[in-house]
């Protein structure tokens, strides 16, 4: 999973979730909020952070900030995916399927914020296990990471891709 440098392009963000979290200490509890940000440029790169602040802007730009240090670049062919994928974190499991053009992107709102993202047009998915946002969005991110493409695999094997088509 190489990491790309963003200092030089154009990303656009989603929030995925915010979740209020409390601290409970001698004199009450002390309330703080955690942001789930996904970020990417729309054409095959997209990464994913949390902030933590004591208030909500702040937390949504520390997301952002983190999200900026762990993009990935995925594979893409045409407006989907190469192949069909599950992507696995913890108890997170999302299955990725690739789709003919102009069937849009079928997938729920943790998945959807992801592969729009990364700029894929035609996509479904599905989340199988766990519905926890923060995992649901690790399993995706890995698994569009674990994606490759008809190239990569033929120069991995050393041959061309005419002769892994057959």
């Amino acid at each position: 999973m190489a990491l790309i440098d963003a200092s030089n392009m154009e990303l656009k963000e989603t929030v995925v979730a915010i979740n209020r979290v409390s601290k409970t200490v001698k004199g009450g509890r002390i309330m703080k909020f955690a942001a789930l940000v996904v970020v990417g440029d729309g054409n095959g790169t997209v990464g994913f952070g949390t902030g933590k602040s004591s208030e909500v802007p702040d937390a949504i730009r520390k997301g952002i900030e983190d999200a900026k240090k762990n993009l990935i670049k995925v594979s893409l062919r045409g407006t989907t995916i190469p192949h069909e994928i599950i992507g696995k974190f913890g108890a997170g499991e999302v299955l990725l399927k690739p789709a003919a053009p102009g069937t849009g992107v079928i997938a729920g709102g943790t998945v959807r914020a992801v592969v729009e993202a990364a700029g894929i047009k035609d996509i479904r998915a599905k989340s199988l296990r766990s519905n926890n946002p923060c995992n649901v969005v690790r399993a995706a991110v890995n698994g569009l990471a674990s994606v490759r493409s008809l190239d990569e695999v033929a120069a991995k094997r050393g041959k061309t891709a005419k002769e892994i088509i057959g």
